[in-house]
């Protein structure tokens, strides 16, 4: 037995924190959770495919999504808007998959908002000294460039508290591991068996 709706999970955390990592290992560890895929009004960039990294659409098509009340949450980010479509969130929750997030903080403010039986975790480096080094070992930006997102990692950083967990990224099994079992403890809280409980009565 199992309740039918799944589990709303948003996963935040500053840039360099690990999130691509950690999700990778966790829709391979789990089978049952499915990442929702984001729509986003930027241009594809050389090997993303639409419907698989994200949607690609345009500004106009977005901005009627968003007034017809049909983004979970969206934001705009260097010139371009992100966003997570509804249809898509509800038909894989409605058949009993759990769908997991990976948007900023301030999408998943809007989320908590929005959807207070989602389960939000915050995805925290060990410190931020680790994080420097992680973003210029990834060698893909420069000093001035790593500042910047250093300085927005800590605005996010101020936001962890929001947040219903916080798991510290320094050993990336230890991460996963705690990840997979708030999943599985938020399944089994009172308020989400409440059909079990009734079903077990039933069958007397």
């Amino acid at each position: 037995m199992s309740e039918d709706k799944g589990l709303l999970i948003v996963l935040s955390g500053p840039s360099g924190a690990g999130k691509d990592t950690v999700l990778k290992q966790l829709i391979n560890k789990n089978e049952n959770l499915k990442l929702s895929i984001s729509a986003t009004t930027r241009q594809p960039r050389s090997g993303e495919v639409h419907g698989k990294d994200y949607y690609f659409i345009s500004e106009n098509e977005f901005m009627d999504m968003v007034s017809k009340d049909n983004m979970l949450e969206y934001a705009k980010y260097c010139n371009n808007y992100y966003g997570t479509p509804v249809m898509q969130v509800n038909e894989m929750l409605a058949s009993g998959k759990d769908v997991i997030l990976e948007i900023e903080v301030e999408g998943g403010a809007q989320i908590r908002n929005k959807c207070p039986e989602s389960v939000s975790i915050f995805v925290l480096p060990p410190s931020l000294e680790v994080l420097s080094s992680r973003l210029h070992g990834r060698g893909l930006d420069s000093s001035e460039v790593i500042e910047q997102r250093l300085v927005v990692a800590k605005n996010e950083i101020k936001s962890a508290d929001k947040y219903d967990y916080v798991v510290i990224n320094d050993s990336l099994d230890k991460c996963v591991e705690d990840i997979l079992c708030i999943i599985s403890a938020e399944k089994m809280k009172v308020k989400r068996m409440k059909k079990i409980i009734d079903e077990v009565l039933s069958n007397e």
